[in-house]
C-alpha cells in the first residue's frame, strides 16, 4: 500500500489547502494522506517519499493537480 503525505507550512496559513488536497484524495482515490505541519514555506506532497507535487516560486499545485500526480505515481 501506498504512503501518501503532505508536508505544509504552518505559519504560511498551509493548512487549509493540506486538508483540502487530502480530502479530495480521499474521496476521488480512496486514499488516507498523513498531514504534517512545517515551516520555511514549505508545501509538498510525497508518494512513498517520492516528490510528485510542491510549492515552487510563482506556482502553487492546485487541488486536481494533486490527485492527478498521486494517481500517475500510483501506477505500475
Amino acid at each position: 500500500m501506498a504512503e501518501v503525505s503532505i508536508l505544509y507550512c504552518k505559519p504560511c496559513g498551509y493548512a487549509g489547502r493540506a486538508a483540502e488536497a487530502a480530502a479530495a484524495l480521499k474521496k476521488q482515490l480512496d486514499l488516507t494522506a498523513i498531514v504534517s505541519p512545517g515551516k520555511g514555506g514549505i508545501f509538498e506532497v510525497r508518494v512513498n517519499d517520492r516528490l510528485v507535487a510542491k510549492r515552487s516560486k510563482g506556482h502553487f499545485p492546485d487541488t486536481a493537480g494533486i490527485v492527478a500526480a498521486v494517481s500517475a505515481a500510483l501506477k505500475p
